[in-house]
């Protein structure tokens, strides 16, 4: 399905949906938002729980989901208001609305299985199809002008800190030697080079070897952890007084983001430990729910294999 093609073929699978909703505790006539809307399977869940005077403000960059959210959530008539920008810019998506403080929000980071499984997105390692990856198709850069124009220690550093992966330098290294005969423009060709560049003794273990490649360019491409970093205290300050913040995160990058974010606005003083009384004046924001994440049981493992990965923290403001 193309940029502007029906809806009817987007899926995606809500990973932790009931544990999702049910940790927002959500009021009938309570205000909340979605930043990343996708086909509308958690908001569907949220909406069936408002009454009359409820609300749910939807965001999502993709136009796909919009138009597939757009037509499951029509039943919830004028309780569902949705917009496309990125979940960085909910601010001004309320303030445009008119709208100051919120009972709840919630996040499904990542690429949805639309994404991932519509070859000419671009998300694929598994087929040959040009390199794209955009989440927001009216950007114009895409994954393949990071690699053909990054340089090779900015390519380093993009696979080593989003992709986690050991053989970062090395496959730096490869797909500047490639490009240099000509551009890399799709996904089985940078796969290919990646393979490549990783010794074959570790090929055979750890799903395809191009995943964290891919992965790190997807984020890097999207500045998915730059828009998580930056949105997180704002979020917070939007609930109203036992609002919810629920996140759920698909890799180890953006849980120790979620993570860390939560415990500073629980306890956000940098007074030295020695010191009787604080004298920083940081007051706490709230409080974490979840001490351990809550993550995919058994049967929802198998039931969806990309919910293997995932975890939910939630933080509840004071």
């Amino acid at each position: 399905m193309g940029e502007n093609g029906s809806a009817d073929h987007f899926e995606h699978v809500p990973v932790l949906l009931e544990e999702t909703i049910d940790s927002l505790q959500v009021v009938p006539d309570g205000i909340y938002v979605d930043g990343t809307l996708g086909g509308g399977g958690h908001a569907s869940l949220l909406c069936s729980r408002l009454g009359d005077k409820g609300r749910l403000i939807g965001i999502d960059q993709d136009e796909a989901a919009i138009a597939a959210a757009s037509e499951r959530l029509a039943v919830f008539g004028s309780r569902v208001t949705i917009v496309r920008s990125s979940y960085g810019a909910f601010s001004q998506v309320l303030d445009d609305l008119g709208i100051h403080e919120v009972d709840g929000i919630y996040l499904d980071l990542g690429v949805s299985s639309y994404q991932l499984d519509t070859p000419e997105r671009g998300f694929t390692y598994r087929q040959d199809v040009p390199l794209d990856m955009r989440m927001d198709r009216r950007k114009r850069e895409t994954a393949a002008d990071i690699v053909n124009n990054y340089s090779q220690q900015e390519l380093y550093r993009v696979i080593r800190d989003y992709g986690e992966d050991r053989f970062a330098r090395n496959i730096a290294r490869h797909i500047v030697e490639r490009r240099k005969e000509r551009p890399i423009q799709t996904t089985g060709e940078l796969a290919e080079i990646v393979k490549a560049a990783i010794p074959a003794k570790m090929r055979a273990s750890g799903g395809h070897p191009a995943k964290q490649t891919f992965q790190a360019l997807r984020i890097e491409l999207n500045g998915e952890l730059d828009v998580l970093n930056a949105s997180i205290d704002q979020m917070i300050c939007s609930l109203r007084p036992g609002g919810r913040l629920a996140v759920i995160t698909f890799h180890s990058l953006e849980d120790r983001i979620v993570k860390n974010k939560f415990r500073e606005n629980e306890r956000p003083c940098i007074c030295p430990p020695d010191f009787p009384v604080c004298v920083c004046g940081r007051k706490s924001r709230g409080r974490v729910i979840t001490r351990k994440p809550i993550v995919p049981t058994k049967e929802e493992e198998e039931r969806n294999h990309r919910s293997k990965s995932a975890k939910l923290r939630v933080f509840e403001r004071g």
